[in-house]
Order: structure tokens, then C-alpha cells, then sequence
């Protein structure tokens, strides 16, 4: 940031002339036009919504679930349907329900906590969310016509594989889910790049709400935890359809491969459902105990440490396959000491309870149910993490009532008091409360009922997902309480719905902070105008709006940073990430219909893959390549702006010109999965190796001399060249660059022709695990060569139209850093196929 005095475009307004200048400029139209939104308000209360339909699905399924098992051998639902209910009531909680909530919080709320005017990211936010709804819909569809997947919401295998579940209905959930995962990975790479670059002036890393960070190591989690799933759904997938055999021990596969690739996902999911809760708890309990939360250094080591210790105890489910004596020890000793971070954030938040002046309102009488709750289910998960009571229990309803009151309490709760803190900010209007206090005691009474009792029914050795019992084992009255018990728990979200209706239609109109808040977006008004802040606020402290009561006035006035419209752009502040010292200017993209037609066209991909259309998937490959390289031409500039007036005699240049963009930053992250997922490949084929029956292979991949040279030849000159572009003196003349950039072309080209080489000279996939393996990481490697080729292609295409300057960078360094880890992945890639066979005999 540099001084400098403001020009005559920049000239402040008056708020009323303000206001319709940025809502032109922002504001999007109803209608059919309303489908073409990309504004992180409207796109995050959409994934409210359809996270709360996907709720209330899930929760009839849960309905049905415990009329069948109200009485023994009850005829209500037949076995086929019964495993349907069940596997889509937990695939819906956890993955069309609880992620998506947590994505449309972060989505909604984080600008504004944070003090922007949008996420760094906007189109993909929306494009996020179409794939979400579109893969959820696919599922849905599914249960509609009696094809839903079928083998538990784990997808063990062999249940899964295509020799004991032939239909589609394996494939369903394996592309489905898939397919809404590219959600969950793209809300990661935008949330942390929107903390970490887009927070307002001044707000350092340590003035940060608590609720940044814990959405921040959240979306971190999330980045490193999906990977896993994806991968292990793709191989899965690949068996059933093409039979490679990755997870069939006669063939040299093992199921146990895709445990861990499951709970490699599975165990840190509990945590990412998790945290953000907590943050909830730790935003809404110090504003309802009218003091400052206490610890806020404690909490956030306490976070990162739950994060990093959750990534050890994907094992833990997983005592009673045949683990080794040692890792038994091990893992069980890193499940009891995930209970002492979480301790410390529980005694924060009571200390704070202690030394405030706590008011029992209706969001305190949820948090209060969340600590009731949660604090039982973290006592049976330290009982779970001891491997002998883990055996005695596995796999009953001991577990189940176990990781519903985590969920429940950990989750549902601490989100019911978020909805009615929050609600006022969305809607503009205050709950009345007439149904909400009835509605939480039939929640937490019929909650207690139902899963406290199933407990008992755990102990006394009920299995988990069973259709039906005897009268003779003694399960009939513990089942039938249960179920009662679910049934007053559904009476009591029936009636938490009927109250947000209420309220939503005729609650009274609610002044711009009704709680006396400190945070940021309770400065703003309610509900929510699509520009969030007429001008950007300055952060000196963690609770900017107790400091300074008047702040939204100051704000609304355009007395902030940016109170102004520059040529009609879209524009927010990018900082110093440890700092928070303003660095740039980020222009945003405005709406647009490109994300809804780019999902289309990925759902079509992924229902060619489910129909077997493998010619109409592989056309919407590139065609999906070409809808996103669409979205580029709004995202950079033809000539070099300089340092333009931000307000208060400051001045920045534009994101297109800085060194450290959040466009850069997106694609760190999404190599960061990227690396997750080819490490999670490469575990696999160690493992297999070490551990699964049938082996060594019955043929070795042949020496493949050309192949290796040609790959490795045209890795390297890829990446020299690609990094050349960049280099100072290359990059101010457009002739070198372009040439430099045909040439990383033609190393690429190049190295995948080596690939294909070495693909030629492994044996018959079919054959046996190791060729399987061998042939899906060399074309992870090819894959990354040909994207390597269309990123230096782009830059070439940038590079004529005027994008490219040697201030304006970024699109080149994007094209490099790319072909550094083609060349990383590459190189591996030969290691592992031809050096491990040397290291392991």
C-alpha cells in the first residue's frame, strides 16, 4: 500500500447516492436471472436451504429406520428397502447435510466477519454449489425409483464390490458422491483463501474472530481429508466397471485398502463437522455471557491440535481387523489424547460462562443442550479408543448412540443456536420464541430418549444395521423406547421449522445488532445488502464493533476504505496475510450463468460414467476444460493500472499485479489435494504390496527405455521452459515468452507419449492388483502432463490477447507452478513404478 491522493472516480458519495451506485453495481435481478447469482450471500443461503431439506430427508429416513426396529420381527420395510433407508440416512447426514451446512455458514458469513465485500471466489462458490445440488439430486433420484446404494454409508468392500452387489446401486454412490465432493474441495480452496487474503485492514492473523479460525483449519482439514475418499471411490469404481482388481484379495487386492482410504477421510470428518460448530459456540457464548471469550491463544492451539491429531486415529476404527499389537497401543493412545484439546476449548468456554453474566435466551438453551450432550458422547469416545471395550462393542448400537450424541451434540445443537442467533442478520426480523423454547425441550428429551437407551441395547449386543431381531434377546423394550423417544425428537424439529417460518413471515423488523455484538457483520445492515460494506472497515482490535458502536454508521457513510464505485467494478480489499496490511486490490467477477452451465455439464460426465457412455464422458472432459477456461477473461486486465486510490490517501495495485493474488493461492491449495490424493495412491500400492495376499505379481512391468527417457525428457523440459516464461527477461518480450511456452507445450506432449510407453508395458491390468495399481498412477502422471500442456497453451492465448505484461504476471506463474508438480508428480511416479519392484524384491 502506498499514499497517494484519490482521483476524481474516486470521489466519496453521498450514502443514499452510494448505496445505488454499489447495489448497480452488485445487486443481482429476480427471476430467472436470479439463477445467474455468484454473491456469496445468496449463493450461501442456498446451501442453507438445501442443506436443511437434505435435513429433513434424512431425518424421515431416520424415522423409518426406528419404526422397523419399534418391534421384533417386523414386517414394516423388507430387507432390500431397509438397507437403502439406512445407507441413504447416513449418506445424507453426513455428506448432503452437515458439509454443506457448514459450506453455506462459511460462505454466507465469512465475508463479513471477516470485513470483505464477497469470497475470493465467487463463480466457483456457485458452481460449488450447483454440483452439490445436482449430485444430491442424483442420489435422491436413486431412493425415487427403488435404486439407492445399499451397503451402509462406510461402502465396505467386498458388500460393494460388483460379485455381491451387481446393480448400479454401489455406482450410484461412488459417482454421486463423487460428484458432490467437488463441492466440498472447491468451498476449501475458497474459504482459505478468503481468510487468509481477503480480511479487512489491519485484522492480523491474531485479531482474527475465533470463528475464522476455526473455519480455517476446518477447510485445511477438509482440503487434506477428501482426497483420500475420492481416490478411494475412483479405484472402487474403476473395479466395478473395468475390473481392475484393487480390493479383491484373489487378484491380488485387499478390502482392507479401502478402510483405510475410507477412514482416512472418515475419522477427520467427525472434526470437520465439528469445528465449526464449536466456533458457533465460541462466537454466540461470550455475546450471550456479555464478556470476552476466555483463552482465545489456548483455543486456537487447541484447534490446530484437534486437526492434526484427528489425521492419527483414522485406525481406531479399525481395532478389530488384525492390527498389530504396537499400532493398537499406538492409536489408541492418540484416540484418548484427542479428549485434551477439546477439554481446553469445553473449559474456555465454561470459565467464560463462570466469569460472565450469562442471559438465558433461546440461542444459550441450545448451548447449553450442546454441552449436556456433547460432553457424554466425548466420555464414550474415550471409552471407544480403549481397544478391549472397542472389541466388546464393535459394531453395535453402543456406536451408534455413540456417534450421535458427537453429531447431534457436536453438530445439530450448536447449529440450532447459530439459526436463531443469526437468523435476525439473515432476515432482518427477531424471533419470537413462542415455539422455540417448546420446540428445544422435545428435541433434547426425545434425543436422550432415543440414543441414551440405545446404549443399553449396544451393551446387551445388538448389532448395528440389522432389519430385525427376536422377541427372545431382550432388545424389545429398549427398542421400543428408542423409538418413541426419535419420535418426540421429530415433533420438536417439526416445530423448530414452524417457528423459522413464523419468524420469517412475521417477526418484527430487527435493529442492525440485537445481541450487542462485537463482530464485524452485525455492522452492517439486516438483512444483508449484496455488497455487505459500503466501505471497508479498519481492524485495531478482536471485537472491532464494542470498540466502536458506531462503526456501521461510519461504514454506511463511506467512511472505510473503498466507499466508492470505480468503473463499474466489483472490488475488495486482498491483505498481507500475517499482518493484514493491505497489498492489493481485488476485483471480483459479477454474475453470471457460466458455473450453472459448467456443473451441467460435469453432471452429464458423471451420468455417462454411471450409464456406461464412456465416449459421451469422454467428450464432456474437454468440454468441461473449455466452460471453465470461459470464466478467465473477466479475471485479468489488458494494460497495466498502477497504484490506484483505495480512500484515506492510500493506494493499491490490482490483484492482476501483485505478486501474492488469491488466484495464486487457489492454486497452491488445490495442489496441496492434489499431492493428498497421489500420496494416498502411492500408500496404496506400498500397502498392497506389503500387506495383501497373492503376492509378488505373477508378471513385473517390463523395462521400458523410451518410454522413461522420452517421459523424463519432456517432464523436465516442460518444467525448464514453463519456468523460463516467467523469468524477468523472458517475460517482457512477448516473443520469448510465447516460445518459451510452445516449447513447455511440446515437453509435455512429449512426456505423454513416454507415459503411453510405460502404460504399454505393463501387464494386463485384469491380471493382478500390481499391473491395476501401476496403470492407474501412470495415468494420474499423463493426466497432470496434458493439463500441464493447456495451462502453457493458455498462457500463449493470454499472452497475445494483452493479458500479459511483465507487471501482470500471474497467469504465467499459475501456468509454472503446475508444471513444477507435473515434473514432481512425474518423476515420482517412475520412482514408484520402477524403483519400488528393485526395493521390495
Amino acid at each position: 500500500m502506498t499514499n497517494q491522493r484519490p482521483d476524481a472516480s474516486a470521489a466519496a458519495a453521498s450514502p443514499i447516492r452510494l448505496h445505488k451506485q454499489l447495489e448497480a453495481v452488485w445487486g443481482t435481478p429476480g427471476g430467472w436471472g436470479r439463477l445467474a447469482a455468484v454473491n456469496h450471500t445468496i449463493v450461501g443461503r442456498r446451501f442453507i436451504a438445501t442443506a436443511f431439506v437434505f435435513f429433513g430427508i434424512g431425518g424421515i429416513l431416520a424415522m423409518l429406520i426406528r419404526a422397523q426396529l419399534a418391534t421384533p420381527r417386523s414386517a414394516f420395510l423388507q430387507p432390500e428397502i431397509y438397507n437403502q433407508v439406512f445407507t441413504m440416512h447416513g449418506t445424507v447426514m453426513m455428506f448432503l447435510f452437515a458439509i454443506p451446512m457448514f459450506e453455506g455458514f462459511a460462505i454466507y458469513l465469512l465475508p463479513k466477519i471477516l470485513g470483505a465485500r464477497d469470497m475470493a471466489f465467487p463463480r466457483l462458490g456457485a458452481y460449488g454449489y450447483w454440483c452439490y445440488l445436482f449430485g444430491g439430486s442424483m442420489l435422491l433420484i436413486a431412493m425415487a425409483v427403488g435404486l439407492a446404494p445399499n451397503g451402509g454409508w462406510f461402502m465396505y468392500t467386498p458388500l460393494s464390490s460388483r460379485v455381491y452387489t451387481p446393480g448400479i446401486n454401489s455406482d450410484i454412490w461412488l459417482i454421486g458422491i463423487t460428484f458432490v465432493e467437488i463441492s466440498a474441495l472447491s468451498a476449501a480452496v475458497e474459504i482459505i483463501a478468503t481468510i487468509l487474503k481477503m480480511r479487512a485492514p489491519g485484522m492480523s492473523l491474531d485479531k482474527m474472530p475465533l470463528l475464522a479460525w476455526y473455519l480455517l483449519v476446518t477447510a485445511f482439514m477438509m482440503l487434506f481429508g477428501f482426497p483420500p475418499l475420492i481416490l478411494g471411490s475412483i479405484l472402487l469404481e474403476v473395479e466395478r466397471a473395468f475390473d481392475l482388481p484393487f480390493f479383491d484379495p484373489t487378484r491380488g487386492g485387499d478390502a482392507l485398502l479401502w478402510q483405510h482410504l475410507f477412514w482416512l477421510f472418515g475419522h477427520p470428518e467427525v472434526y470437520i463437522i465439528f469445528l465449526p460448530a464449536a466456533g458457533m459456540v465460541s462466537t454466540i457464548l461470550p455475546v450471550l455471557a456479555r464478556r470476552e471469550i476466555l483463552g482465545y491463544s489456548a483455543i486456537v492451539i487447541s484447534i490446530v491440535a484437534l486437526a492434526f491429531l484427528s489425521f492419527g486415529l483414522w485406525v481406531h476404527h479399525m481395532f478389530t481387523v488384525g492390527i498389530p499389537h504396537l499400532a493398537l497401543a499406538f492409536f489408541s493412545s492418540a484416540s484418548t489424547a484427542v479428549a485434551v484439546p477439546t477439554a481446553v476449548q469445553i473449559f474456555a468456554w465454561i470459565g467464560t460462562l463462570a466469569a460472565g453474566r450469562p442471559q438465558l435466551k433461546l440461542p444459550m438453551l441450545y448451548l447449553l443442550g450442546f454441552f449436556s450432550v456433547f460432553v457424554v458422547g466425548g466420555l464414550t469416545g474415550v471409552m471407544l479408543a480403549i481397544v478391549p471395550f472397542n472389541w466388546q462393542v464393535h459394531d453395535t448400537h453402543f456406536v451408534v448412540a455413540h456417534l450421535h450424541y458427537v453429531l447431534v451434540g457436536g453438530f445439530v445443537f450448536p447449529m440450532l443456536a447459530a439459526a436463531y442467533y443469526w437468523l435476525p442478520h439473515i432476515t432482518g426480523r427477531v424471533p419470537r420464541h413462542s415455539l422455540g423454547v417448546p420446540a428445544f425441550w422435545l428435541i433434547i428429551i426425545g434425543f436422550n430418549v432415543t440414543f441414551l437407551v440405545m446404549h443399553l441395547t449396544g451393551l446387551l449386543g445388538m448389532p448395528r444395521r440389522i432389519h430385525g431381531y427376536g422377541a427372545e434377546t431382550g432388545w424389545e423394550w429398549p427398542n421400543l423406547i428408542s423409538s418413541a423417544g426419535s419420535f418426540v425428537m421429530a415433533i420438536g424439529f417439526a416445530l423448530f421449522t414452524v417457528d423459522v417460518l413464523m419468524h420469517w413471515l412475521h417477526g418484527q423488523r430487527s435493529t442492525r445488532n440485537p445481541w450487542g455484538a462485537g463482530t464485524l457483520e452485525w455492522s452492517i445492515a439486516v438483512p444483508p445488502t449484496n455488497y455487505a460494506f459500503a466501505s471497508l472497515p479498519d481492524v485495531a482490535t478482536r471485537t472491532p464493533l464494542q470498540q466502536r458502536p458506531d462503526l456501521g454508521n461510519h461504514l454506511a457513510r463511506g467512511g472505510g476504505y473503498l466507499g466508492f464505485v470505480r468503473h463499474g467494478w466489483l472490488e475488495t480489499l486482498g491483505v498481507d496475510v500475517m499482518s493484514g496490511r493491505v497489498e492489493q486490490i481485488v476485483r471480483l467477477p459479477n454474475r453470471t450463468l457460466l458455473p450453472l452451465f459448467t456443473a451441467l455439464v460435469t453432471g452429464v460426465f458423471f451420468v455417462a460414467v454411471l450409464f456406461k457412455l464412456y465416449v459421451v464422458a469422454l467428450l464432456a472432459l474437454p468440454a468441461i476444460v473449455a466452460m471453465l477456461l470461459a470464466w478467465t477473461p473477466v479475471s485479468g486486465e489488458r494494460r497495466d493500472r498502477g497504484a490506484l486510490p483505495i480512500g484515506h490517501g492510500a493506494a493499491a495495485v490490482l490483484h492482476s499485479e501483485a505478486s501474492s493474488p488469491p488466484s495464486l493461492w487457489a492454486l497452491g491449495l488445490t495442489l496441496a489435494a492434489d499431492a493428498t490424493a497421489f500420496a494416498s495412491l502411492a500408500f496404496g500400492i506400498l500397502f498392497l504390496w506389503v500387506v495383501a495376499p497373492n503376492w509378488p505379481p505373477p508378471a513385473m512391468i517390463a523395462f521400458a527405455p523410451w518410454g522413461i527417457s522420452l517421459s523424463t525428457a519432456g517432464l523436465l523440459l516442460g518444467f525448464i521452459a514453463g519456468r523460463l516464461a516467467t523469468a524477468r527477461r523472458v517475460i517482457g518480450s512477448g516473443r520469448r515468452r510465447e516460445a518459451a511456452l510452445a516449447v513447455a507445450v511440446l515437453g509435455q506432449i512429449v512426456a505423454l507419449f513416454g507415459i503411453a510407453d510405460v502404460i504399454l508395458a505393463v501387464p494386463p491390468p485384469t491380471q493382478h492388483a500390481y499391473a491395476a495399481a501401476t496403470t492407474i498412477i501412470l495415468i494420474y502422471a499423463g493426466l497432470h502432463a496434458a493439463l500441464a500442456a493447456v495451462f502453457a497453451g493458455f498462457g500463449i492465448w493470454r499472452s497475445r490477447t494483452g493479458y500479459v505484461s511483465q507487471t501482470r504476471t500471474v497467469d504465467l506463474r499459475i501456468g509454472a507452478l503446475w508444471s513444477d508438480a507435473t515434473a514432481a508428480i512425474g518423476i515420482a511416479t517412475l520412482l514408484i513404478v520402477y524403483g519400488l519392484p528393485r526395493v521390495m524384491g
